[in-house]
């Protein structure tokens, strides 16, 4: 087996980049940025693809390097990720354990205040917990992925309308087409502290786009999967606002997304 590095970018140098996120495999990166180029490169004795693309979306970026792979395993990624030692050995020896896993779920470290997860022990994931864990923890068999026929979503994420939610939505489609997921108690690599694309603080568009992901995710059962998710993380996501507000205003995500399905099954 041999894994392959995902990665969505923005305006990065390919060498540099190569560097700072400690690549140990070969790599797929979409470089978001102003211009339409191609360059590739041997690194450490692995094959780096980068691809520049004018056109913005962490969700659309990620489609062009599942299009592009070619590798045994794809791991999803981001600029800000750097890897530790031997990543891709252990992430090829839990499949090999592991032979039943279309995906695998991976510890990556962040900040205590942004984290949602940490993997302790090997599980199955199921459709009820499916919704904490980020893309950059995500690896996948490519032959599993191509055959499934899904993709990131272009309405949440990064660039998009909605700010965050793709990786949970990918998760439930691939599961929900019947493919086994589970989980590793392995740290593969970390996030670097900076500036995020995409989270502003714990504001009003923070947790209404989280209410229109809620209803895509749970449907009917929404509302309280969503008030659970508060009184869960209450310390951290209601530090400046009170619970009953930032349930307020999931809510009313919720009912966006409602209203948005329901267009969208008008329209086909």
């Amino acid at each position: 087996m041999g894994v392959e590095v995902l990665a969505s970018v923005m305006h990065q140098d390919m060498k540099a980049l190569a560097e700072r996120m400690q690549l140990d495999s070969d790599a797929v990166i979409i470089n978001q940025c102003d211009c339409l180029d191609y360059a590739e490169m041997d690194y450490k004795g692995y094959r780096v693809r980068f691809f520049s693309f004018p056109e913005r979306g962490v969700g659309r970026s990620r489609n062009a390097a599942i299009e592009r792979a070619d590798g045994d395993i794809c791991l999803f990624s981001d600029e800000d990720i750097v890897y530790e030692a031997g990543y891709a050995k252990a992430i090829e020896e839990e499949f090999a354990r592991n032979p039943k896993a279309d995906m695998i779920l991976f510890n990556i470290e962040v900040e205590e205040s942004r984290r949602t997860y940490h993997i302790t022990e090997r599980k199955k994931v199921h459709w009820y917990n499916n919704g904490r864990y980020g893309a950059v923890s995500f690896a996948v068999r490519t032959q599993r992925l191509r055959e499934s026929g899904v993709r990131f979503s272009l309405l949440f994420g990064g660039g998009a309308r909605f700010s965050n939610g793709e990786d949970s939505l990918f998760l439930k489609e691939f599961m929900g087409r019947g493919y086994r997921v589970y989980t590793a108690p392995v740290t593969i690599g970390r996030e670097s502290s900076g500036e995020s694309t995409w989270f502003a603080g714990y504001n009003e568009k923070f947790f209404h786009d989280r209410g229109v992901l809620y209803h895509f995710l749970y449907g009917c059962m929404a509302l309280p999967f969503a008030l659970r998710f508060l009184l869960a993380h209450q310390s951290t996501l209601c530090e400046e606002i009170p619970l009953k507000q930032a349930f307020h205003w999931m809510r009313d995500g919720i009912r966006e997304g409602k209203r948005l399905r329901e267009e969208a099954a008008d329209g086909e």
